[in-house]
C-alpha cells in the first residue's frame, strides 16, 4: 500500500497548480484555465510510461488521456476533472496545499485533485516497480466539468473514435468512495423581463421590471413546492427547481427597465430538455405582467444505471457502502452506453466542495487508494 504521506505529498502538490475553470476566474484565480496542470499531467503520464494523448476542448485548455497497456483484452476507465470552481470566497491562500490535521487543504483538494493524486500515486508506484496491470488502463484528466460539463462528450467522442471497449468507467466525484449510480440531469435558463424606465419620484410613469420579474419567481417558487409533492417515478425522486442569480436595475433613482434571472431545473429520466422550457415559459408569460423571454444557457442528461451489477457489489464491498444516488450532476451524463457500466466515485464529501474552505481527509485517499489497487488487479 501507498505511505498516506506519498498521498497527501502528490495532492498538495496538484493544488498548488492553480486551475480555476476561465468561467469562474477572477482576480484570485492566477492564470486561468486548465492549461497549467495538463501540461503538468502531460509530463507525469509521459515519465510513468503512458502512452499519452491530447485533444482540445477549448483553445489553450485539452484533456488530456493516458493509457496504460494490461494483460487482458478487458479496458477500465476513469474520468477526473482538471478544473476548479472560483476562489474569489476562500479563505486564506486558496492554492497552498497546507497537510494539517489529517487533511489536505485548497481549491480542488476534494472536487476533484483528490482522485488525480491518487492517480498519479498508482502510476509512479506501478512505473518504479516495473508493474503491468490485468485490464487496459485509460485515464481521462479532463477539462472544463465545472461548466455544464463540456468535456465529456468531447472524450466520448474520441473513445468511439479510437474503437476502444470500455468495460467499465468511473467518473471521479466526492461521494465518500460509495458508488454512486445515478444522479439528477441540469437544465440552465436564463429570463429577461422588458419593462419602461422613469424618474423614480415618478415610478407610474415607468414599468418596473423587479416587480414584474417577482411575480414570476413567486410562481416558480409555488411550482418547486408543486414539484416536491410528486411521486418519484425514478429512486432519482421528484425534478427540482431554483432561482440562482437575478440582476436588473441601472441607478437608485431610477425604475428598472430590464431584469433577468437565472433557473437551474433538475430533471429526472423521462424528461426532455424542450418541453421543461416550454413549461416554464408558458409559466412565466402567464404570471408575468410584462414583456418576458426565455433561452436555454445548457443543459446535462440525467444519468442513471442499475446498482444490481458484479461490478457494483464489488465495489460496494471495498468500499464498505451501499450504492446510492445523488442530485447535483456530473460528467456522467454523457457516457450513455458507451461503457458496460459507469459509476461515480472519489474520495471525500461533497459538502467540502465549492466552500470558503475545501479539504478532503487523507483517510479518504487511503481508501480510494485500495479501491482502484483492487479494480486495477494490483
Amino acid at each position: 500500500m501507498i505511505p498516506s504521506q506519498k498521498l497527501s505529498e502528490w495532492l498538495s502538490r496538484i493544488v498548488q497548480i492553480p486551475s480555476v475553470n476561465s468561467v469562474h476566474a477572477g482576480p484570485r484565480a492566477g492564470a486561468p484555465g486548465e492549461g497549467r496542470i495538463a501540461a503538468q499531467v502531460t509530463k507525469w503520464f509521459t515519465e510513468f510510461g503512458g502512452e499519452v494523448h491530447t485533444e482540445e476542448v477549448h483553445p489553450g485548455r485539452p484533456n488530456i488521456y493516458g493509457i496504460w497497456r494490461g494483460r487482458s483484452d478487458r479496458w477500465v476507465a476513469v474520468d477526473v476533472h482538471t478544473d476548479t470552481v472560483s476562489v474569489e470566497h476562500m479563505i486564506g491562500d486558496p492554492f497552498d496545499g497546507r497537510v494539517a490535521d489529517g487533511r489536505v487543504y485548497g481549491r480542488g483538494a476534494v472536487d476533484t485533485k483528490a482522485t488525480l493524486g491518487v492517480v498519479l500515486a498508482l502510476l509512479e508506484a506501478m512505473h518504479q516497480a516495473w508493474t503491468t496491470l490485468e485490464p487496459n488502463l485509460l485515464i481521462a484528466a479532463t477539462a472544463d466539468e465545472e461548466n455544464g460539463a463540456q468535456s465529456a462528450p468531447v472524450f466520448a467522442k474520441w473513445v468511439r473514435q479510437q474503437e476502444i471497449p470500455l468495460t467499465e468507467l468511473m467518473v471521479a466525484e466526492p461521494t465518500m468512495c460509495r458508488p454512486v449510480y445515478g444522479h439528477k440531469g441540469s437544465v440552465r435558463l436564463e429570463f429577461e423581463v422588458k419593462g419602461v424606465s422613469s424618474h423614480s419620484a415618478k415610478p407610474h410613469l415607468g414599468k418596473n421590471a423587479i416587480y414584474a420579474a417577482a411575480h414570476v419567481i413567486t410562481a416558480l417558487e409555488a411550482e418547486y413546492r408543486r414539484l416536491q409533492a410528486l411521486p418519484p417515478t425514478t429512486e432519482l425522486g421528484p425534478p427540482t427547481l431554483n432561482v440562482s442569480i437575478i440582476n436588473g436595475g441601472t441607478g437608485g433613482n431610477v425604475v428598472p427597465d430590464i431584469c433577468k434571472f437565472l433557473v437551474g431545473w433538475r430533471s429526472v429520466p423521462g424528461e426532455k430538455v424542450n418541453e421543461i422550457a416550454a413549461r416554464l415559459q408558458e409559466l412565466a408569460q402567464r404570471h408575468c405582467p410584462l414583456p418576458i423571454t426565455m433561452k436555454v444557457l445548457g443543459s446535462v442528461k440525467p444519468f442513471l444505471q442499475s446498482p444490481d451489477t458484479d461490478w457494483v457489489r464489488q465495489l460496494t464491498a471495498w468500499s464498505g457502502q451501499e450504492p446510492r444516488t445523488v442530485p447535483y450532476a456530473t460528467n456522467a451524463w454523457a457516457y450513455g452506453d458507451l461503457p458496460g457500466e459507469c459509476i461515480v466515485l472519489g474520495p471525500g464529501s461533497i459538502d467540502q466542495a465549492h466552500g470558503e474552505v475545501e479539504w478532503v481527509e487523507i483517510s479518504e485517499l487511503e481508501k480510494l487508494t485500495g479501491i482502484y489497487a483492487r479494480w486495477w488487479g494490483l
